[in-house]
C-alpha cells in the first residue's frame, strides 16, 4: 500500500504558501471585527467570506460532522467551540481557529486568541491577557526550536520549558498544558502525520528536515489542565472553569531555513526574540 512521505518536495512547499496567506487574511478580518455585541456566528461568516473571495474554501467544513468555517472558543472553552448565536461581551477571551484549502488541494491552519475590548473586571481582563501572551510566547518558542532541533520531541520540550519559565503573574503558577490535544502535520489534508506534543515526552518524534510542514498549536489554561467535551461533542472546556487560550501557526522547514506560512511576515516579528530569522521558501 502506498504511503505518502511526511516530507514535501520544494514545489509542494511552494504550494503551501497560498493557503497559509488566505488563512492569515481570514484571521486578520476576524481580528478587525471582534468587539462587544458581535456573535460568534458573525465571526464565522466574516472568515468564510474572506476565504471564498480568495477562491478557496474552508477545510474545517470538510471535517465530518462540522459545518462551520472556524472554531470560536470563549472564556472557559479552550478549543473546538462551535460558532452560533453567542454574543461576545467586553473582557471575554476568545480563541479563533481557522483553515483554508486552495483548489490545488493545499491547506493552511492557524489560530489566534483575542481579548474583547473593554470589561469592568480589569483584574480578570489582565489575567486573560497574560494567559494569551504566555500561550503565544510558547508557540513562538516551539517554532523557533524548529530552526535548530533535530526531532519534534525537542520542539515539545521547548514549549513546556517556556511555560515553566514564565509562570502566570496572577497565580505564580505555570499555565496548564492540554495533554490530549496535539499539533500535527499539514499538506494535502489539514491534519496529517506527524504528531507534535506540546510538552516534553520520552519520544524523539519525527525528524526535522527539509520538507516538513507542521502546525505548532499550544493550548493552555489559566488553571488546571483537566478538560471535558461539552454536549455538542466538539467544545473542549476546562473542568475548573478557568480561562483557555489557543495559538497556532503552520510552519514549513526547507533547505534554507523555516518559514511561518500563516504569518504575513513569515514569522519575523515572533521569532526575533529567539534570535531566529525566517527565510522565504525558494
Amino acid at each position: 500500500m502506498f504511503r505518502r512521505s511526511i516530507y514535501k518536495k520544494p514545489d509542494q512547499l511552494r504550494g503551501m504558501v497560498e493557503p497559509g496567506r488566505i488563512t492569515a487574511a481570514a484571521l486578520d478580518a476576524v481580528s478587525e471585527a471582534i468587539r462587544p455585541g458581535i456573535t460568534t456566528g458573525e465571526l464565522d461568516r466574516i472568515a468564510n467570506d474572506v476565504i471564498v473571495a480568495a477562491g478557496a474554501h474552508s477545510n474545517f467544513q470538510l471535517v465530518p460532522g462540522y459545518s462551520h468555517t472556524v472554531c470560536v472558543s470563549v472564556n472557559e472553552q479552550v478549543v473546538h467551540g462551535m460558532p452560533g448565536d453567542r454574543v461576545l461581551e467586553a473582557g471575554d477571551i476568545v480563541s479563533v481557529d481557522c483553515g483554508a484549502e486552495t483548489p490545488e488541494g493545499w491547506n493552511g491552519d492557524s489560530a489566534r486568541t483575542f481579548i474583547v475590548p473593554g470589561g469592568e473586571d480589569t483584574e480578570l481582563v489582565q489575567q486573560r491577557q497574560e494567559l494569551s501572551d504566555v500561550t503565544r510566547g510558547s508557540m513562538w518558542a516551539g517554532i523557533a526550536a524548529l530552526a535548530s532541533a533535530s526531532h519534534l520531541g525537542q520542539v515539545g520540550a521547548a514549549i513546556e520549558d517556556y511555560i515553566e519559565a514564565n509562570p502566570l503573574p496572577s497565580t505564580g503558577q505555570p499555565a496548564g498544558i492540554l495533554r490530549d490535544y496535539v499539533g500535527h502535520g499539514i499538506g494535502r489534508k489539514m491534519h496529517e502525520a506527524p504528531t507534535l506534543f506540546h510538552y516534553a515526552t520520552s519520544e524523539r518524534g519525527a525528524e526535522i528536515k527539509p520538507g516538513l510542514c507542521i502546525c505548532v498549536e499550544p493550548m493552555m489554561t489559566a488553571g488546571d489542565e483537566d478538560v471535558f467535551v461539552e454536549d455538542d461533542e466538539w467544545t473542549v472546556t476546562t473542568v475548573d472553569g478557568s480561562s483557555g487560550a489557543h495559538w497556532e501557526h503552520s510552519v514549513a522547514v526547507h533547505h534554507k531555513g523555516i518559514w511561518v506560512l500563516t504569518a504575513p511576515d513569515g514569522g519575523a516579528a515572533g521569532l526575533a526574540p529567539f534570535g531566529v530569522t525566517p527565510t522565504p521558501i525558494p
